[in-house]
């Protein structure tokens, strides 16, 4: 039966219009004051309405409404809201934000975004970073479009069985529930995107949430113009099987890329958020030759100077590929004016040396099409490079293009609001804008310790009421006895020390790690004298049994009588739960199997509340680590045997918390006041606003690559591509004629077997450039300390000097080396391609003294 639907929204008085502005853009999710707008007209209502300003506005009672709209009080406290919305949303560059221009916006693509718990388009950490990315980008105005797609399921929502087994739901999200409008096209009607699959054609709808000053458009395929068999491809996050994830990645890439265009957009740069994003520069490479006329060589040149990637794992199934027999009809079908063939696409995707693999890598697809690409801490970075190092040949690993920028969080959306108010107090205003200001961080030690201490305990005491109506809701939804739900009303402690531990339940993050000695954790949770109590929470991926069990494991010891009240684990983890977590406990604990913790940022978070940190040296806690702010888990040993590693890590943690954590906390020498914990929460709180705010994230983003990219990307551009095909010449020439480069060995003016500081010696190599001018070859030195493998291990590289034409495409080169400082040196020469244009190009040119790298 066919039926025609329509709404009914609430009468809203006129008076209060403004609120349902603002409702319509997540700014207000960062803003106390906005959300103390919404909260201030039924509190309790607000809560049952999940802090969704547009579900609680339809379910204010009218009289309600008709009161406001005649209270004084309110209608200022709306008022100074409104001057704070309208002042964050007036643009420095509202040329690029009505329509773009060749010089720009940025536009980025992610397939989840963690904003607000009402809006369930994420399922862990990549998510809400992508989100506090966006809200970063408006804080600090940098013209960005976001790309997404509008689940109607999204992640699943969790819950355990008896025996404490996960188990999933997917309840729909009521768009008409959500921020979200409908993106209309040039006549005024709703826009669709069209994507060709082979399973037929496609339709999009766009639909436009507003975070701050950055649009995000979300598409949407559960549309009537769709047959039911694709209108589920963007049911559910990570749902499906390989055939639904590869649509929903051209989904985002390819039809992402469409909206933009058919929405007036033409982006100077591309940042692609991990993998998932990475066919949009496909979809670049399709638009520069049909829409712009530029050849494909060309466009080859252009795209990926003016592409960003972002890897976020180096776990292996966190790199997707796709095999060749799959996806070769997808790119034929989704990619109909990219003059490439299906085969010629896959090896975008694949080692450039080698057998021709049977798959494509998204991860590799997204390297080889950005110049500007990063892990997302220093470690990380590091290990990426290890990782990828075999697609750039003969490169030495600390010169592989990839970069490392790490991570950070949006700090309004994660201070607690009592937190929140004794920074403003105490830093100053300054604090929001310019959070690493050295003024700013040198307030921090003027927070009073009692101030700061009583500001701590109510977060405390928030959490722990937040986790006992946690666990008397997940309970009765089991249908637990009554005395058991009872008794949920009483568990943990309001001054007990709490620790916290919340994240994916992924095998390498070791969440039962503290459960490796049994007796010595049930000593710390039974002790009346020092409690200790520990909060559990996080999802495992639907199909990861592995996963699924360690919470089984956390929640059958949780059981045990003379622990049950000191442990518990918190269902259904999610932004609102994290943001509790992250803001009342009083110890923050990360447990990864090192190096696997590519960043990590729910630490983050929790530093910037004054929260002390344990964690393993992985991820972002090796630059954040100090003895004055938390502890270090070991001293980043890795070993092959796992077990062993366990062991040796499990061994640590309780000998911190035993020894030192513990005893640092009820350490009172002057009253109520832990002294030295306070110290470290200072500390803590200087640490993360100095060095893992989102604002100095997306500062580096822009100044490393936006900037760069955007500025290649006009020039590239200008005067029909001219510099763009003067590239492909010089490309071709290189490909053409490097397998002829050769170096010599260099030689030395001098016995170098025992030299000083201070002295000096000349490096001389005869090089043969073919048919290659010497303008268009740097010959270089490569030296530096080595190590017991007589491996250089801190290069440094310095360009010779052509002495001589000896004819034949031959010539010599020289170099003196200064002596700087003591220990023991390797050196050799190489030959790389002039300038800068080619160091970031997959496989890249290089020529080694000898033939091959040191």
């Amino acid at each position: 039966m066919k039926i025609q639907l329509f709404n009914i929204a609430p009468a809203i008085p006129e008076e209060l219009r403004f609120l349902e502005t603002l409702a319509y853009n997540m700014w207000w999710c960062w803003n106390f004051d906005a959300i103390e707008l919404f909260r201030r007209i039924d509190p309790q209502l607000w809560r049952e309405a999940g802090h969704n300003p547009l579900e609680f506005l339809s379910l204010v009672p009218q009289k309600r409404l008709e009161s406001l709209a005649g209270d004084d009080a309110f209608l200022r406290h709306q008022q100074q809201v409104r001057e704070r919305f309208e002042q964050a949303l007036r643009s420095a560059h509202p040329e690029l934000r009505s329509a773009s221009t060749e010089t720009g916006c940025v536009a980025y693509f992610s397939l989840e975004y963690g904003i607000h718990e009402s809006i369930r388009t994420y399922s862990g950490g990549l998510g809400a970073l992508a989100g506090d990315h966006l809200k970063a980008a408006s804080d600090y105005d940098i013209p960005m479009v976001a790309i997404g797609i509008l689940y109607r399921q999204g992640y699943f929502q969790q819950y355990l069985n008896n025996d404490g087994w996960q188990q999933e739901r997917y309840p729909n999200n009521e768009i008409h529930r959500l921020p979200v409008r409908r993106a209309m096209d040039e006549t005024g009607k709703p826009l669709l995107v069209p994507l060709t699959l082979p399973d037929g054609p496609l339709q999009l709808a766009v639909w436009r949430l507003d975070v701050g000053r950055v649009p995000l458009f979300m598409l949407d395929a559960n549309i009537p113009e769709n047959p039911s068999h694709l209108r589920e491809l963007t049911a559910q996050l990570y749902g499906g099987d390989r055939r639904v994830r590869l649509c929903q990645e051209l989904i985002l890439g390819v039809g992402g890329f469409s909206a933009l265009l058919a929405l007036g957009y033409q982006p100077c740069v591309c940042h692609m958020n991990e993998g998932h994003a990475a066919f949009v520069s496909l979809a670049r490479l399709a638009f520069l030759v049909k829409t712009k006329g530029i050849d494909l060589d060309a466009a080859l040149e252009i795209v990926p100077r003016a592409n960003v990637f972002t890897t976020h794992t180096p776990v292996p199934a966190g790199n997707e590929t796709f095999p060749a027999d799959m996806i070769r009809p997808y790119l034929k079908a989704a990619l109909p004016d990219l003059p490439l063939s299906p085969d010629q696409i896959m090896a975008l995707g694949q080692a450039p040396a080698g057998p021709v693999a049977p798959e494509l890598s998204m991860t590799i697809l997204g390297l080889r099409m950005a110049h500007h690409a990063n892990g997302v801490s220093r470690l990380h970075g590091r290990v990426a490079r290890r990782m990828w190092s075999h697609l750039w040949p003969g490169r030495e690993e600390d010169e592989i293009p990839i970069r490392h920028i790490t991570n950070g969080v949006h700090a309004s959306s994660w201070l607690s609001p009592d937190s929140s108010v004794l920074y403003d107090r105490y830093l100053g205003p300054q604090w929001r804008e310019s959070p690493s200001a050295p003024t700013v961080l040198q307030q921090v030690a003027q927070i009073p310790d009692d101030e700061l201490w009583r500001a701590h305990e109510l977060n405390r005491s928030r959490l722990i009421r937040i986790a006992r109506a946690h666990l008397q809701r997940q309970l009765q939804v089991r249908n637990a006895p009554r005395n058991e739900i009872a008794q949920a009303k009483s568990a943990l402690d309001h001054f007990a020390l709490t620790i916290g531990f919340a994240r994916r339940f992924a095998t390498y993050k070791r969440a039962t790690l503290l459960l490796h000695d049994l007796q010595r954790l049930e000593a710390l949770l039974t002790n009346d004298s020092r409690p200790v109590q520990i909060i559990f929470a996080g999802k495992a991926h639907p199909a990861d049994d592995h996963g699924k069990d360690l919470i089984r494991q956390i929640v059958h010891f949780a059981r045990r009588p003379n622990v049950a009240r000191r442990i518990v684990f918190l269902e259904n983890y999610d932004i609102q739960l994290a943001r509790a977590m992250v803001q009342g406990v009083d110890l923050w604990l990360n447990t990864p199997h090192r190096p696997h913790e590519a960043s990590g940022t729910s630490g983050m978070k929790a530093s910037l509340n004054g929260v002390l940190h344990a964690s393993i040296l992985d991820g972002w806690w090796c630059e954040g680590y100090s003895r004055e702010c938390g502890w270090a888990i070991g001293h980043g040993e890795e070993y092959e045997d796992l077990e062993y590693q366990n062991l040796v890590d499990a061994q640590a943690l309780y000998n911190l918390l035993e020894n030192e954590i513990v005893p640092t906390f009820y350490d009172r020498p002057s009253g109520d006041l832990p002294t030295t914990w306070l110290r470290m929460m200072k500390a803590s709180i200087q640490m993360a606003l100095g060095q893992f705010t989102s604002h100095r994230m997306v500062v580096e983003y822009k100044s490393l690559f936006y900037d760069p990219a955007a500025r290649a990307y006009a020039e590239l551009m200008a005067d029909n591509a001219r510099q763009a095909r003067a590239l492909v010449s010089q490309h071709r020439r290189l490909r053409a004629l490097w397998n002829a480069v050769r170096l010599n060995a260099p030689t030395t003016d001098k016995e170098i077997s025992m030299l000083h500081t201070g002295d000096t010696f000349r490096v001389a190599t005869t090089v043969h450039l073919g048919d290659l001018k010497p303008e268009e070859v740097d010959v270089e030195v490569y030296y530096g300390p080595v190590d017991s493998q007589n491996k250089i291990v801190e290069s440094h590289v310095e360009k010779m000097t052509m002495v001589a034409a000896l004819g034949g495409g031959n010539y010599d080169y020289r170099h003196e080396i200064e002596c700087r400082a003591t220990g023991r040196y390797g050196f050799t020469t190489r030959a790389t391609p002039h300038g800068n244009e080619w160091k970031n190009i997959m496989p890249g040119f290089i020529a080694w003294a000898n033939g091959s790298p040191p």
